[in-house]
């Protein structure tokens, strides 16, 4: 298994965030796809946009969130390899619950990845924040204020 390691050469990026940006849906998509070639054997339940940049209207960090659910983690462990063409590097972040991963470099990112088995309580719990903000848009603009 392919490990990046925490410290000295993971230089987090700033935090900022932008309006939100109608090319967002599209990135995602064409990541997706290009994560269903990749790993498609191992998805078993779907790939998902989430995060901030999943809500029409909503200010985000620019950084396309993507939320793949798998059979379990040590099922997915494989995944980690096969994701490095697609320049994701994995960290152990939150690692009894999912494999994270970013791209390109941890110090400019332009995506996460969480691999997180499908029905487990994060899995569920991305998904309805997630369909929540986007059928009540009152509450996602209020957290623009």
């Amino acid at each position: 298994m392919v490990r990046r390691p925490l410290g000295a050469e993971w230089r987090d990026e700033a935090v900022r965030l932008v309006d939100h940006d109608p090319s967002w849906p599209d990135a995602y998509r064409e990541e997706a796809a290009a994560l269903e070639n990749a790993i498609g054997p191992w998805v078993t339940g779907g790939i998902h946009h989430v995060g901030s940049t999943a809500v029409p209207g909503l200010s985000a960090k620019p950084v396309i969130d993507v939320l793949v659910g798998v059979e379990s983690l040590e099922a997915s462990r494989p995944c980690i390899e096969l994701l490095e063409p697609l320049q994701y590097l994995y960290s152990p972040y939150r690692a009894e619950v999912m494999h994270w991963l970013c791209k390109p470099d941890p110090s400019r990112r332009t995506h996460h990845l969480h691999l997180v088995p499908t029905g487990s309580p994060r899995f569920v719990e991305e998904l309805a924040f997630r369909d929540y903000l986007r059928a009540h848009a009152e509450h996602a603009r209020a957290s623009r204020r």
